[in-house]
């Protein structure tokens, strides 16, 4: 790529000092033609009123001869290519005034055409020029001695040169320039391509060894570095950070569910066991132990099955306006017996006078209440509290807990799989699972849940606020 870098942008200098050279040669050379030919003009007038005033004052028999005689003694100091003195008869035709019928020798590279008879014929000077060759051809009326008699004539002095270029001069000076403009292009090039491609080396490399499994690689950092480039080790960086975080959290979680399966089933072995050798003598109780556990360990299950769903979105919602009170009391009122097993006080809090109308999945809502009920009932001390209401216009809904409470660091934290900030609770509710989903179904119905600890007033206690959008 840096020789690519390198190749592209010499070819864009070479380009551009060939385009500047020839725009600058051509114009160069307009000027240069322009220039020659205003001169090669004024000379041949001048000419032409010499030999008038001289055919006024002397009357010389032939004033073409003198004047032939003048441009051959100028010719190189005026850098002529030619001269000749021609004249016009009375029919417009061309002839060599020294020998009268003869077609006169125009310098090489003119025509007759070229000249423009009807114009001389006007007395008008005309000029122009034939590729590099300036003409000009400056007519005057004189009287000339043919035979016996003066006739009067019209003669024309045709001056030609050639125009200069400067390219002979500037040519090797531009070549010169441009080649050591083209070695500066080449080095610079050259540098500037390690300099943008170092970085995405660097980047390349990391990612390869990202990819192969070492989340540990990090792109370096340095100062010199351009913004866009900086960037985008950045963004390699924080995909690292975020590939590494997503690994341990996997891990904990991997962790944290073989855990939770080894608890149940190492229940239901050995009671089973027990069963099996006649080594317990209340078999019934046994059996419940073993139901129990295996409603937890289905449990369990059923929430692993649930986030992949919600990670593949996979699940479906059937929105539609449902009462939250209604569906908060009917939730939280299945928990009672359980509250009651445990020696909490289940309280739900809630106007039967009023609605707290939302726009969610009924069923999916009162997964979300159910899995902050038993979270609250896994760490409270006392008492768990489950409240709707509508605030500042959005429904809201609230579960509290009297229980030790969670550090402000961990807030953001607990809607995490299987995260947990406060003590070991003795008792076994819900999978560990149920904030993750609840966290999942919640932004699916199109609200957010934050936790509020602790709660004010209180040595602890913790609460879990479920907001839902006023029009959603």
């Amino acid at each position: 790529m840096r020789r690519r870098i390198t190749v592209a942008m010499v070819a864009m200098v070479a380009i551009a000092l060939v385009l500047a050279g020839a725009v600058t040669f051509g114009a160069t050379i307009h000027a240069a033609r322009a220039d020659n030919r205003r001169q090669l003009v004024s000379e041949a007038t001048g000419l032409t009123r010499a030999v008038q005033r001289e055919a006024d004052t002397a009357r010389p028999a032939d004033p073409a001869l003198s004047l032939r005689t003048i441009i051959r003694a100028l010719k190189a100091p005026l850098r002529l290519e030619g001269g000749v003195v021609v004249a016009l008869d009375a029919d417009g035709m061309l002839f060599d005034p020294a020998a009268v019928g003869r077609a006169p020798r125009l310098p090489k590279g003119l025509t007759p055409a070229d000249l423009r008879i009807p114009s001389l014929r006007a007395l008008q000077t005309v000029s122009g020029n034939i590729g590099g060759l300036v003409y000009v051809a400056a007519p005057y009326r004189t009287v000339v001695r043919i035979g016996t008699q003066n006739r009067q004539l019209v003669e024309v002095v045709v001056l030609t040169r050639r125009s200069p270029t400067g390219l002979s001069a500037a040519g090797p000076w531009f070549s010169g320039a441009a080649a050591a403009i083209i070695l500066a292009t080449v080095v610079v090039a050259d540098r500037l391509g390690r300099r943008l491609l170092r970085p995405l080396h660097a980047a390349q490399t990391t990612t390869a060894r990202i990819a192969a499994g070492d989340l540990d690689a990090r792109v370096p950092a340095s100062s010199g570095m351009d913004p866009e480039l900086a960037d985008l080790g950045a963004s390699v960086n924080t995909m690292a950070d975020a590939l590494a975080r997503a690994r341990t959290s996997e891990r904990m979680l991997l962790l944290s569910v073989s855990h939770e399966l080894r608890t149940p089933l190492t229940s239901i072995r050995g009671f089973a066991e027990a069963i099996e050798d006649g080594a317990t003598p209340d078999t019934t109780r046994a059996a419940a132990t073993i139901v129990a556990q295996s409603q937890r360990l289905e449990r369990l299950v059923g929430d692993l099955l649930d986030l992949a769903k919600l990670d593949a979105r996979q699940f479906d919602l059937h929105l539609g306006v449902v009462d939250l009170c209604d569906i908060a009391d009917t939730t939280a009122g299945g928990f009672g017996p359980q509250a009651a097993q445990l020696g909490l006080d289940l309280a739900v809090q809630c106007d039967p006078s009023s609605t707290v109308a939302v726009h969610a999945d009924g069923d999916r809502l009162a997964q979300v209440i159910a899995n902050l009920v038993e979270n609250a009932l896994s760490f409270a001390r006392s008492s768990v509290v489950v409240g709707a209401a509508n605030s500042g216009g959005c429904p809201v809904l609230w579960v509290d807990d009297d229980g030790p409470g969670i550090s402000s660091g961990d807030l953001p934290r607990v809607f995490e799989r299987l995260y947990s900030s406060r003590p070991e609770s003795t008792r076994a509710v819900g999978s560990g699972l149920g904030l993750a989903i609840v966290s999942e179904l919640v932004t699916a119905m199109g609200g957010h849940v934050r936790a509020e600890s602790p709660l004010l007033g209180a040595g602890g206690g913790t609460r879990m606020v479920v907001t839902f959008p006023q029009d959603p």
